[in-house]
């Protein structure tokens, strides 16, 4: 039996890929075994002295210290969110405005525009900080900051101009056939959907620009991982070294998962809306167009019901213009 991209396996392939996977597994579960055994183990330094292993309880008491979680919490992981709420909205709108340089139809305009974003894509994050901090002299925070806007500003714009290109060409006509401007039309009509079409991607960035507030403390900034590694080791004791590095990964883990949470449940509403059935309505309104005016929509879009017309997702903003395009002198 074949399907269209490969031959599906047979009884004797099933066996050895469950042998292969079953093998694969013992060897993740020794190699782990091994890693915690090491840690355990005592350790002897130089001078003959020896340490506790890492798992010794006598290593983990300063987790009931409030010290500890004063200083991580209150001033590193407040840092690291300073940082990253600030960036966020810079890169929000510095993407903003270069999806509208990169789209525009001036060449004059979108060479330019494109040739600074593909420039701010392959420049490494840290180097943007380090000659900010260097040419211009902006301090610790504000070259982290300004590091962080230029290289996720321009990823995120790159996705604003995809979601932009998504659209039906019926949407920017219809705009302007009721008289707005090409402005008025990007941002009355454009950029509201391709935000909502993009926002799962926008969000995931905006994960890896807070976990890129990190390379913030290699330029001095005292943000989450500076101060649970270096100040607060300096203070508690290098002995907890360990201690701090799992405590500074779980805080950084339970953010990240809790950002990473909400942009799988957007992507849900956004992607299939309500649940399916409304997946459903407007695919079968789509057929009844005969696709009229809708070439280009994404599926799955969800239907106004209150509406009561074939409208593309978007937001309710753009019913009209949905209308509009969904003209094409094609309705039944």
């Amino acid at each position: 039996m074949t399907s269209v991209l490969y031959d599906v396996p047979g009884p004797k392939a099933r066996r050895r890929s469950l042998l292969i996977s079953i093998l694969g597994g013992l060897v993740i579960l020794a190699g782990l075994a091994a890693i915690v055994v090491m840690l355990a183990a005592p350790r002897v330094n130089a001078g003959g002295v020896e340490t506790p292993g890492m798992f010794d309880p006598s290593r983990w008491d300063i987790l009931a210290d409030r010290a500890l979680w004063r200083t991580i919490l209150q001033r590193g992981l407040l840092a690291t969110l300073q940082m990253a709420a600030v960036a966020a909205v810079g890169a929000l709108v510095l993407g903003v405005l270069l999806s509208m340089a990169r789209t525009a139809r001036t060449a004059f305009i979108r060479i330019p525009a494109i040739i600074v974003i593909e420039f701010l894509r392959g420049m490494p994050v840290l180097l943007l900080m380090l000659f900010t901090l260097l040419v211009f002299s902006t301090g610790a925070y504000w070259a982290g900051v300004i590091g962080l806007v230029l290289y996720n500003g321009a990823i995120i714009g790159e996705a604003l101009r995809a979601g932009i290109n998504s659209l039906p060409r019926g949407q920017r006509e219809s705009g302007l056939a009721i008289g707005l401007t090409p402005l008025q039309t990007r941002f009355s009509i454009e950029f509201p959907q391709a935000f909502r079409q993009m926002l799962p991607i926008i969000i995931a960035q905006l994960v890896v620009l807070l976990k890129d507030t990190s390379l913030a403390s290699i330029i001095g900034y005292q943000e989450l991982l500076n101060i649970g590694l270096r100040q607060a080791t300096t203070t508690f004791g290098s002995r907890y070294l360990f201690t701090l590095f799992f405590v500074v990964l779980a805080v950084y883990l339970a953010v990240n998962l809790l950002l990473s949470w909400l942009a799988r449940l957007l992507a849900r509403r956004t992607a299939s809306g309500r649940g399916g059935r409304r997946t459903k309505q407007a695919a079968r309104v789509v057929q009844q167009l005969g696709g009229a005016g809708m070439a280009g929509t994404q599926l799955p879009v969800t239907f106004d019901d209150r509406s009561g017309g074939a409208f593309p997702s978007g937001s309710g903003s753009d019913s009209g213009a949905s209308g509009g395009s969904g003209d094409g002198g094609g309705n039944p």
